[in-house]
């Protein structure tokens, strides 16, 4: 077992109350920590959200391989509970950095809880509508009309759908948008919906796995502008600590890049972080998982890079479709100060 490992026995955290539009409330989870023995390093605690999950297998080679501890840092790595929203504990202070959107924290943003995106991990977008592979629904503008199912009015999956109709120049209005929780394979294959919105490293995977054949329209198909998963600090944070959020930031994407390079060794070190990874249908299922994910990180000097072009045109989509509670001004919402030098 790893010396992150041995540590896996983390103080239940108290819960603090933080009502935010952008949170959810998925599954059960639990808190999974990882950090170096080293008496001087920083405590940092990083929050990933919810279950243990391979979408989090940068976080776990990083763990692994000491990166962190290189770093000078004292990691744990915080899965959030059940009945946690998604930005309750970093802007509570039990976390200092947290994994989301970079729409969700745009949206926190506009609702008092100052967030600031540090590095972008996912340069393309996560999210897609999926058909079935006989549907008529060739593209978003092919909605008007039809059912189509999203696990709520929050996060990724409905910006992503307020995207691909304002893009389409569709509205909610033109659709049927069921809630169904999260269960887009259930709905779909029963015929209850007539497409959902999943993501393609997650939902996507699970219907090919399934034998379902499905068609994913992504949702860049018209060039809209949305930010993916990246890292969060609170502007406190940010300003209180830079060495710190370099350093994490450093770490973790040589993470993304070890995932990148070998995507069967990020899998088995991840199975001391992910129930039941050790069993072999599960090892493939989550190779599965980090071969649609690696496409999502880009290459080269691109991971973790930011866009202001995306950033100023996310933070027009989301207003003009009221997904903002407040005006952000977009330079306030992204560095890239924290970023590792390019390579060249």
């Amino acid at each position: 077992m790893s010396r992150q490992a041995r540590r896996l026995a983390a103080a239940a955290l108290a819960p603090v109350v933080l009502a935010l539009a952008a949170c959810t409330t998925p599954p059960a989870a639990q808190d999974q920590p990882s950090a170096s023995a080293a008496g001087t390093a920083t405590e940092l605690t990083v929050g990933l959200t919810y279950t243990p999950d391979i979408q989090f297998a940068p976080f776990y080679v990083a763990a692994e391989k000491g990166y962190y501890e290189d770093a000078g840092l004292d990691v744990t790595l915080r899965h959030h509970g059940a009945n946690e929203g998604l930005f309750t504990a970093v802007a509570g202070g039990q976390e200092d950095v947290v994994v989301a959107g970079g729409d969700e924290m745009l949206q926190a943003r506009s609702q008092d809880v100052p967030l600031l995106d540090v590095a972008t991990l996912y340069q393309e977008y996560p999210v897609a509508l999926i058909v079935p592979a006989d549907s008529p629904i060739e593209t978003a503008a092919d909605l008007k009309g039809h059912k189509v199912g999203i696990p709520g009015p929050f996060g990724e999956t409905y910006f992503g759908l307020v995207a691909l109709l304002h893009g389409a120049g569709l509205t909610e209005e033109d659709v049927a948008v069921e809630h169904i929780g999260f269960t887009q394979q259930a709905a779909l294959t029963a015929g209850h919906v007539d497409a959902v919105m999943g993501f393609v490293n997650n939902d996507a995977v699970r219907f090919a796995q399934a034998g379902q054949e499905v068609r994913s329209i992504p949702v860049t198909e018209g060039d809209v502008p949305l930010v993916g998963i990246g890292l969060g600090v609170l502007d406190a944070t940010a300003q209180e600590r830079p060495e710190d959020v370099s350093a994490v930031v450093e770490a973790t994407l040589r993470g993304v890049r070890d995932v990148v390079a070998d995507p069967r060794e990020a899998v088995e070190l991840s199975a001391e972080y992910v129930p039941d990874l050790g069993r072999q249908d599960r090892q493939q299922e989550a190779l599965a998982t980090l071969e649609a994910t690696i496409p999502l990180y880009g290459e080269g000097d691109a991971i973790g890079a930011q866009s202001a072009g995306t950033w100023e045109a996310m933070v027009t989509l989301m207003q003009d479709n009221g997904l903002l509670d407040a005006p952000v001004d977009p330079a306030e919402a992204w560095t890239d100060e924290f970023l590792p030098a390019p390579s060249n």
